[in-house]
């Protein structure tokens, strides 16, 4: 069953970050919601037991973050998510649950989540991702990090092993077939452009979840020059988010 809580009466307080749990156990809820509601930057605006009211509280609530569990009755969590960031722009989704199986965290970042923690985190952890999905950033659970950051060294050793891409046929040289418009075998795939090793250690603090600020700091660059970075490396592994990016590499 769902609630929902009475609004602020603060009105002259910094805005405070608006957060709705969906979790099928009410125990969770409520813990979390007592979690959240005791950090002055954060308000719990309501709590839903499967994702069926999650995506109907989203809509007229309008959240800042909600916080999905992924297995939940009548909808599950990754389809919740999808719909969510499909209809609020603004809203931001951030998986809390007990599975870190590949598939669930490929699944639910397809979907649009922002953020993978597990139920086993601390609760600073779920105070400070929850913080960092408001700012915009992308964050993973410890134990998913460790695994993507050893899938980025083995990415980044076997692209540097491969063969440089030959070069362009030259158009004037064309066969028949070409002119035509048909595929030749050369365009059947495209070799992966190989990481500098600038950008590999980019790529490294990207799976620890740090934003561009905090990339710039670490290697000694302008902010603008890390966000440089970021955008070739998501060019090169044809990535369209930061998240996307690192779960891309871990798949593959």
């Amino acid at each position: 069953m769902s609630t929902i809580a009475e609004p602020s009466s603060s009105s002259h307080a910094a805005p405070k970050i608006r957060v709705l749990i969906a979790d099928d156990q009410a125990l969770i809820r409520r813990g979390m919601a007592m979690l959240l509601d005791a950090a002055p930057d954060i308000e719990v605006l309501g709590q839903a037991a499967d994702g069926v009211e999650a995506v109907e509280l989203a809509r007229r609530l309008l959240p800042d973050v909600v916080l999905m569990d992924l297995h939940m009755p009548r909808k599950g969590g990754v389809l919740a998510t999808r719909e969510i960031s499909a209809a609020l722009q603004h809203t931001r989704v951030m998986v809390l649950t007990t599975f870190d199986r590949d598939d669930l965290v490929f699944d639910a970042v397809r979907a649009g989540a922002q953020a993978y923690l597990l139920k086993d985190a601390s609760e600073e952890e779920v105070l400070d991702t929850v913080r960092a999905v408001h700012r915009g950033e992308s964050r993973l659970t410890p134990q998913i990090a460790r695994k993507v950051m050893d899938q980025f060294r083995l990415l980044a050793d076997r692209v540097a092993q491969e063969p440089p891409s030959p070069p362009a046929p030259d158009p004037r040289n064309a066969t028949p077939a070409a002119a035509s418009g048909e595929p030749s075998p050369s365009d059947s795939a495209t070799a992966t452009k190989p990481l500098t090793e600038r950008e590999a250690a980019v790529l490294e603090l990207i799976a620890k979840g740090y934003g561009n600020r905090q990339i710039a700091t670490a290697l000694n660059l302008a902010e603008g020059t890390a966000k440089n970075h970021v955008s070739r490396i998501m060019q090169k592994l044809h990535a369209n988010t930061r998240t996307e990016l690192a779960v891309l590499v871990l798949k593959k």
